[in-house]
């Protein structure tokens, strides 16, 4: 819904691995550390981050990198309430503000099936969090295009998955924003 994946070319996929446990779902050190940065893998012994951790930034003091957010209060608000959802690992709730309005109930029914009981529903649900997280705070956000008043596309590095850049899109319909799908 509303996700493409680009690969950087320097290749690299996910460095850390996931243990199960929904939204905080533990989350290697490898992939992110607290303050942003990639650490180098350190095998199995290595300390694990929960989801929550991995996208609350904490500062180190002032510093150069901005953070690129969107300039629509509704689109932030909805951002905020998504990653509130995804923090409390209410997946229904998430998808039932997530899914685009014209998604039919049994298309929703069955994404929700897909965060909650595929095979790699616990990778992609803390994917999911993690990515709307990093896009509501503007971290790693490269650029947003479209007016943001009815469409908005964030390009942003994934926070967790090292050379991963992401594109996610967001339409507004009736003053509702949801993915674009």
């Amino acid at each position: 819904m509303g996700k493409k994946s680009r690969k950087n070319k320097g290749g690299g996929g996910a460095s850390g691995e996931v243990q199960q446990g929904g939204a905080a779902a533990a989350v290697s050190t490898a992939a992110a550390s607290a303050d942003g940065a990639a650490a180098p893998a350190a095998g199995p012994s290595s300390q694990m981050l929960t989801a929550q951790q991995a996208i609350n930034y904490a500062s180190d003091g002032p510093s150069d990198v901005e953070l690129l957010q969107t300039t629509s209060t509704s689109l932030q608000s909805k951002l905020d309430l998504l990653v509130t959802l995804g923090l409390a690992d209410d997946r229904a709730g998430f998808v039932s503000q997530f899914v685009p309005l014209d998604v039919s109930p049994a298309d929703a029914q069955g994404y929700l099936q897909d965060l909650t009981t595929a095979p790699e529903a616990e990778g992609q649900w803390r994917n999911l969090v993690a990515e709307i997280a990093a896009i509501r705070c503007g971290r790693g956000v490269d650029r947003i295009e479209g007016d943001q008043s009815r469409r908005a596309v964030f390009y942003f590095r994934h926070p967790l998955l090292e050379a991963c850049d992401r594109e996610v899109g967001f339409a507004c319909v009736g003053g509702e924003w949801r993915a674009e799908g």
